[in-house]
């Protein structure tokens, strides 16, 4: 999360965007989308600029159109990251907004959930918030998981998962290039127990599946082939 690419083509963020609505979900502001009859949940946790990403919201409604109750909570407390405050770099940002404790409120998210009946759960983490879900892959506190483009995700992160796990990653990444991609592909290679799948998704650069440009034709292919991974991995695992 320290490179630049992280913070390229800020989105405009969007209170209202989505066919969903918002409710305190764990004691979190929650963007929730789908049926409450739904016994699968699929948790989506945000790259830097937060749940009211709209692109992460059309992903969430599509998620919940394919029958899962999905979630996008505001891990940062109405502080997403803002490129347009000199004053609070990304590194300054991120001491008030660490994975961990994205983590350790990534849990009540969890119970809340099956609190609802939901029995089945899955996690889908963009940049920032592929580490919260690495975290809940390694703990089983969820039953599959997928990785876009991630952020501090470690050699030793992926030999710890023992779940289905995805992970989908740029040609175009500075923050994990293409050649610790590979790692984790070999590391869960040798694991053959553990459902796995990895892309590296050639022309495209870190964050494409959320922060596409809406009016590049390319762009939009790569980050919907993109959703349709993440999408297919979830109705296999999470059922």
């Amino acid at each position: 999360m320290s490179g630049h690419q992280c913070t390229e083509n800020p989105p405009h963020l969007d209170p209202n965007s989505g066919s969903g609505h918002v409710e305190k979900l764990g004691n979190l502001d929650t963007y929730v989308s789908g049926s409450t009859h739904s016994k699968l949940g699929v948790l989506l946790v945000s790259h830097v600029f937060g749940y009211e990403t709209p692109n992460l919201r059309k992903l969430a409604d599509k998620v919940a159109e394919a029958g899962f109750y999905a979630v996008v909570p505001d891990f940062f407390h109405g502080d997403p990251y803002n490129p347009e405050n000199k004053d609070r770099p990304l590194l300054i940002w991120a001491k008030d907004h660490g994975q961990e404790k994205g983590f350790e409120d990534s849990k009540p998210i969890v119970e809340a959930l099956k609190n609802k009946g939901i029995t089945s759960i899955g996690a889908a983490g963009f940049c920032w918030g592929a580490k919260v879900a690495v975290e809940l892959a390694k703990q089983k506190l969820v039953d599959a998981t997928v990785l876009l483009h991630p952020s501090r995700v470690t050699v030793d992160d992926i030999k710890e998962v023992n779940i289905p796990i995805a992970v989908l990653g740029a040609e175009i990444d500075q923050v994990s290039p293409p050649e610790l991609v590979r790692q984790f592909e070999d590391i869960l290679a040798s694991k053959p127990e553990v459902k796995s799948f990895v892309k590296i998704f050639p022309r495209v650069k870190h964050g494409w599946t959320v922060r596409y440009n809406e009016n590049d034709p390319s762009e939009v292919e790569a980050a919907e082939e993109a959703h349709k991974d993440m999408l297919a991995w979830l109705i296999d695992y999470v059922k």
